[in-house]
């Protein structure tokens, strides 16, 4: 069965989901106390040289070819955005979300291929994707078995009608589109990071290793990042101890001091999503601050305009969408929010 991605997908009745080594600071890549002090919240990331990507047979496709990139220092959220944080904008800009608006079909049919009819009415209406654990074991090629457009569904309720943030301030937002991200990033004088700076930071210094922690993804039997254990999608034993999000700082830091950057919620990235974008840097000795493709391109889903998400979630599991690993990446629709997407944001170093 084909399936589209984003909220023109949901509204055909189908879609496609959401499933370094440091080589020393330069005087330009050296954060001061006094920025430090201007940024709470945020840590500073050297820049550097590493291997971005993977030659690991045990990798999707689109990780490989591993090649060298050097990207420069930077600024990272410690934590993925709250939903408290989240709040602030909000109230502070009456900023509404994609998820909070009525989908508009001559946007929505752009993603869609020629000839595909307008939904009716009734299922134009304002939602977001929401897992619904099935309740019998299901085919695992079909998402839609399992991911669910809810009506009503949002930041604020993110299972929908009903459903609120009570006892989830310090939880990670969802259901931000793309936009919604780049809309707190302008809002809190921020950006997105790139794919590069996002795996280079994710890595915390540790280069090629599989995980960001290491090379077991228990070590000591000690789970570092909030996954999924058990039988995707329908049990979940909850052993690192949750069904869904997290709330922030709820496992360790990577080397680098950033909470969460495996795990728990996928996160937005600045980059076009190309399946075929590593190959085009491989012959290159070093990419100096790649910014990702000049477009999306994705054959599987040729209308659809992706960005780059990056890092997992508490729905990836060992026996299904193994992407809790630094050099994971996949392919989101610009104008789709689930309930485990979110992001953190990057700035750069105040100039000296």
């Amino acid at each position: 069965m084909k399936h589209f991605s984003g909220r023109a997908g949901l509204a055909i009745g189908s879609l496609v989901l959401v499933c370094g080594c440091h080589s020393g600071k330069s005087t330009e890549d050296r954060a001061s106390a006094d920025e430090a002090k201007a940024r709470p919240g945020m840590v500073w990331i050297p820049g550097g040289e590493f291997i971005m990507g993977t030659d690991d047979p045990e990798s999707y496709e689109t990780e490989r070819p591993a090649h060298t990139v050097q990207v420069s220092g930077f600024w990272m959220d410690e934590t993925e955005v709250t939903n408290a944080q989240f709040k602030a904008f909000t109230d502070a800009t009456k900023y509404v979300t994609v998820a909070e608006r009525k989908p508009d079909w001559e946007e929505l049919k752009k993603q869609v291929p020629p000839g595909v009819s307008k939904p009716p009415d009734s299922l134009l209406v304002a939602g977001s994707l929401t897992f619904k654990k099935p309740s019998e074991p299901v085919v695992e090629y079909d998402y839609s078995l399992w991911w669910k457009w809810q009506p009503g569904a949002d930041w604020r309720h993110p299972e929908g009608k009903g459903s609120d943030l009570e006892g989830r301030w310090n939880h990670p937002v969802v259901h931000v589109a793309y936009e919604d991200a780049m809309a707190y990033c302008r809002w809190a004088h921020k950006r997105l990071p790139t794919e590069a700076e996002w795996e280079f930071a994710s890595r915390g210094g540790k280069q090629q290793e599989r995980y960001s922690w290491g090379t077991e993804v228990t070590p000591n039997g000690k789970f570092m990042a909030n996954t999924y254990q058990g039988s995707f999608p329908v049990t979940n034993t909850k052993e690192d101890g949750f069904e869904s999000t997290s709330p922030v700082k709820s496992f360790p830091p990577n080397p680098y001091g950033l909470y969460d950057i495996i795990g728990n919620v996928w996160e937005w990235t600045n980059d076009w999503y190309d399946v075929n974008y590593y190959k085009t840097l491989a012959s290159a000795k070093v990419t100096v601050n790649p910014r990702g493709p000049a477009k999306c391109y994705d054959p599987q889903e040729p209308y659809a305009q992706k960005r780059v998400s990056r890092g997992g979630s508490f729905l990836c599991a060992s026996t299904y969408c193994v992407n809790y690993r630094p050099s994971a990446r996949q392919g989101t629709a610009f104008d789709s929010g689930s309930s485990n997407i979110g992001f953190r944001c990057v700035a750069d170093a105040a100039a000296q």
